[in-house]
């Protein structure tokens, strides 16, 4: 494997070095250390903050290469990643303010959305990674997120828990989601919903990776924003596909730059395909009562 750690020579990006030079050292991937310098008079301290990070990485026997650019950092970053057929990328994020929808850097979402390879921000101080939290949508998108969470996990033997949120549905359906809340009648039932967790929870199952289910109710954010707080988890795992439609995108939000503005732990982005992007609100209610057809039609005959 081949991680791309990038550092601005601040403190959170030699957290950011740490934590993936962590990784690389259990996952024996070979690590490009990337320095940018955006403006002359930082250039001193940037190739000193280099060096200490280069030692750092090292001292934990992993294999580094260092890179110095001039120029806008995501531009560069970018233009990196297409000379080089990276596995990850690793930055260092801050919250610029407490309010507002862009706490953290906006570079580090530019970065997100623009890179074919999975993003880990780092963000806070990390902590041991022992227990990994993959944010499943109920979707196919979400395989290659799930595969590269469980291809972690494998290699720093870490759990992995999958969580799915039923968003708050109109009265008129709320029925039919608490009808939903038993985990193995779920995963055993013919529903989409069913198959796909079913199928996410073999892929990691197949790697190894010692996982649980966990189903929750309510607001999408504040729910996953609880469980992160609750499991004390060492990275957060999103599956990230842009649906390129706005008006998807005003009705249902932007759940991985909700979750990398308001987290406080690590956050891992792994692009997953579009064209399979979680539907609509019209799309969501449509499969609520598919799956609770279903679920109907399974007791009736049991």
């Amino acid at each position: 494997m081949k991680f791309l750690i990038c550092s601005d020579g601040s403190k959170q990006a030699e957290r950011a070095v740490r934590f993936g030079g962590m990784l690389a050292a259990a996952c024996q991937a070979e690590v490009t250390l990337f320095g940018i310098v955006e403006e002359a008079p930082t250039e001193e301290d940037l190739f000193h903050a280099l060096r200490k990070n280069q030692q750092l990485l090292k001292e934990l026997h992993v294999p580094v290469e260092l890179i110095t650019r001039s120029g806008e950092p995501v531009a560069e970053i970018l233009k990196q990643t297409l000379q080089i057929a990276y596995d990850l990328v690793v930055i260092g994020a801050v919250r610029k303010g407490t309010k507002g929808a862009y706490w953290m850097s906006a570079k580090a979402y530019k970065l997100i959305k623009g890179s074919p390879v999975p993003v880990l921000v780092v963000i806070g101080e990390p902590v041991e990674l022992k227990r990994i939290l993959i944010c499943s949508g109920g979707g196919s998108y979400i395989k290659n997120a799930v595969r590269f969470a469980g291809n972690l996990a494998q290699r720093t033997q870490a759990t992995a828990t999958l969580v799915h949120v039923f968003a708050q549905p109109p009265a008129l359906y709320a029925d039919m989601i608490a009808r939903m809340d038993d985990v193995e009648h779920l995963l055993k039932s013919t529903s989409e919903l069913g198959r796909n967790l079913r199928e996410q929870r073999e892929i990691l199952q197949g790697q190894g990776v010692k996982v649980a289910v966990k189903l929750r109710h309510g607001p999408v954010i504040w729910e996953l924003l609880s469980e992160i707080h609750e499991g004390k988890y060492g990275v957060v795992v999103i599956g990230f596909a842009p649906s390129g439609r706005p008006f998807q995108s005003f009705i249902m939000g932007d759940l991985a730059r909700e979750l990398v503005n308001r987290a406080d732990c690590p956050i891992l982005v792994v692009r997953g395909d579009a064209a399979e992007a979680a539907p609509g609100i019209t799309g969501v209610l449509a499969r609520i009562r598919k799956a609770f057809g279903r679920l109907q039609e399974e007791e009736a005959s049991a």
